[in-house]
């Protein structure tokens, strides 16, 4: 199918992230440009016919192995700085969920590792990519 638009045409990403008691989140580490070894949320481009919530659960899911119901999730915001994605023009729309416990992780699709990291320590060590440094902040915040 092909689209077209009097509009600029740009990407839809969803990210989530899931927080855990102690300060602590989910994070992947990429395994493919941009950011390749740098840590990020689980997430990733919607599909065309798929919802939004669905596409975090979905993503979620590939990323790190964590299953959450998309009840679990709820919308912390959208980002769309025009220069947060190298790779283009993308809107991210982030969901957080609140977990009891962490979850086994492990990374899988085009995370090359997933596990549970100090929320403080993360942000400290500046090795989120993209904004989400900024995300976490404002997920930590609510």
């Amino acid at each position: 199918m092909v689209y077209t638009s009097d509009y600029p045409i740009f990407s839809v990403t969803v990210d989530a992230v899931v927080l855990a008691p102690g300060r602590r989140v989910l994070l992947v580490e990429r395994a493919r440009a941009p950011y390749a070894g740098r840590l990020a949320f689980p997430g990733g481009f919607v599909d065309i016919e798929e919802d939004l919530v669905d596409a975090a659960v979905r993503e979620l899911r590939e990323e790190t192995g964590v299953q959450v119901e998309p009840g679990q999730l709820c919308q912390l915001g959208a980002y769309g700085r025009p220069d947060r994605d190298p790779r283009g023009r993308t809107v991210s729309v982030v969901f957080v969920a609140d977990v009891d416990s962490e979850a086994p992780a492990v990374g899988a699709d085009d995370a090359a590792h997933a596990g549970w990291y100090d929320t403080d320590r993360v942000l400290a060590e500046d090795r989120l990519a993209f904004d989400h440094a900024e995300i976490l902040r404002d997920a930590l915040s609510r």
